[in-house]
């Protein structure tokens, strides 16, 4: 099924100003020039134009076109389990580099994570992620044995590693968010090209079953000048999950 009008509207200005054809402080074309564009009423438009609003993408309006406030693509919550989705939803090109797979015996900080005996089996990823060809992510994953092995025999670098998981049966259903900033070790560094002790966004994530078994524990770097975070409540909002302002695949 296609993609709805107003998301695909969105998607197109996220990949103008993304490849700043529309840069900071420029204004995006008014709501009669998308509509004629598109062959689209007013409703598809705005919805569009909001999205990119709540992404912290454009600010204005009032009257005026809105203008881009910046280039940095943001990630929210409920797509933290699949890089892969949220980029697509964006209408941008996900990609990966697999570095290292390995099965090793679980360190301390890695037993703690994933409440094992220190030494047990466990595999460990190390991958580049990119949009449209750029690196914008390090992802350093360690998952308990029964799961990783299963990645022996797939193609790591194919795709969402949560979605072949899921197909396989793997129960993926909780995860635990911690966000933080953290200096560019030598190996970001390299990776990312960037200066070593950069400041980086650094998403760590427990991801259990549902009967609270777990499954994994992630190290995610991410480049603050081209991804961010956002967050949306309410007042019905479990406090829990708003205690921190520190926190695919």
């Amino acid at each position: 099924m296609d993609e709805p009008l107003h998301q695909r509207i969105a998607a197109d200005l996220r990949r103008r100003i993304a490849g700043n054809d529309l840069p900071i402080g420029a204004a995006l074309p008014s709501e009669s020039q998308l509509c004629e564009q598109w062959g689209a009423s007013r409703a598809p438009v705005r919805q569009a134009l909001a999205a990119l609003r709540a992404e912290g993408l454009i600010g204005g309006g009032q009257g005026k076109p809105p203008v881009v406030r910046s280039t940095a693509v943001s990630q929210p919550f409920e797509t933290f389990l699949s890089f892969s989705r949220w980029a697509r939803e964006l209408g941008r090109t996900p990609g990966q580099r697999t570095l290292e797979i390995a099965r090793r015996a679980a360190s301390p900080e890695t037993a703690g994570a994933l409440s094992l005996p220190e030494g047990d089996p466990v595999v460990e990823l190390l991958r580049l992620r990119l949009l449209d060809g750029v690196p914008v992510m390090v992802e350093r994953t360690t998952f308990v044995w029964p799961v990783g092995r299963l990645l022996f025999d797939h193609d790591c670098d194919s795709g969402s590693i949560f979605a072949f998981l899921t197909a396989q049966g793997v129960d993926l259903a909780r995860a635990r968010h911690v966000i933080d900033a953290v200096g560019a070790d030598p190996v970001d560094a390299d990776l990312l090209d960037i200066p070593p002790g950069t400041a980086l966004l650094r998403e760590r994530r427990h991801t259990t079953s549902a009967a609270g078994e777990p499954i994994e524990y992630s190290d995610d770097r991410y480049r603050p000048d081209v991804v961010s975070f956002t967050i949306e409540n309410s007042q019905q909002a479990r406090p829990a999950l708003l205690r921190t302002r520190g926190q695919v695949s």
